[in-house]
């Protein structure tokens, strides 16, 4: 292995590091107390070092996001088995509340936090969520015979709309406005599922 194949191993080394740290914080502690400092002191490195590979803390959490991303993709892979295209919208409607229950802190990071978008303001995409989206994309178009929009990208948006808001309101404990347990919770929330699928079929 050459100097220069040495040195690029160990700049991502350095950067598995760095995202595993403050991912680790993040999730723990939250976006507020996840500070370069903080994380520097956690790997045992001057917060110079983080500087060298990240301008701020919002290009570092831009990278976090895209870990979270592939998270969220590879449940998607794990959960939509069905062969059956409308089936697998269902399983991936799903699994997406599922997961965004499951996982509140990444899913903030994800779509809600501010902070990690600011790193992509001159942009014209947002590239770490195209891998996961695009999954998406293609689990509607192939049922699209079978729904209402002739849109991919329409019935995409409308899908995930439905499935961040209820991610959003039982995240955020907006869903205690119903005074139900979370078990009845649960119930409703499988309910509204299967009433909003029969919405968008044909």
């Amino acid at each position: 292995m050459g100097i220069s194949d040495r040195k690029e191993r160990e700049k991502q080394e350095m950067r598995k590091l760095i995202i595993g740290a403050a991912m680790d914080m993040f999730i723990k502690d939250g976006y507020e107390k996840t500070s370069i400092r903080n994380i520097a002191e956690k790997i045992e490195y001057s917060p110079a070092t983080i500087y060298l590979y990240y301008k701020d803390k919002d290009e570092l959490f831009y990278e976090i996001q895209g870990e979270a991303f592939d998270q969220i993709h590879a449940y998607f892979q794990a959960m939509v088995v069905s062969n059956d295209p409308v089936e697998r919208l269902r399983e991936l409607l799903r699994a997406y509340i599922e997961y965004g229950i499951a996982n509140p802190d990444l899913y903030d990071l994800m779509f809600i936090l501010r902070s990690p978008m600011k790193a992509v303001q001159e942009e014209d995409s947002w590239d770490n969520c195209h891998v996961a989206f695009q999954f998406l994309l293609d689990t509607v178009d192939a049922a699209k015979d079978q729904l209402r929009f002739s849109n991919p990208v329409q019935a995409g948006m409308i899908l995930w709309g439905l499935g961040h808001g209820i991610i959003a309101l039982t995240i955020r404990d907006r869903m205690k406005v119903t005074r139900m347990t979370e078990e009845d919770q649960a119930v409703l929330i499988q309910s509204a599922l299967q009433e909003f699928m029969q919405i968008i079929l044909k």
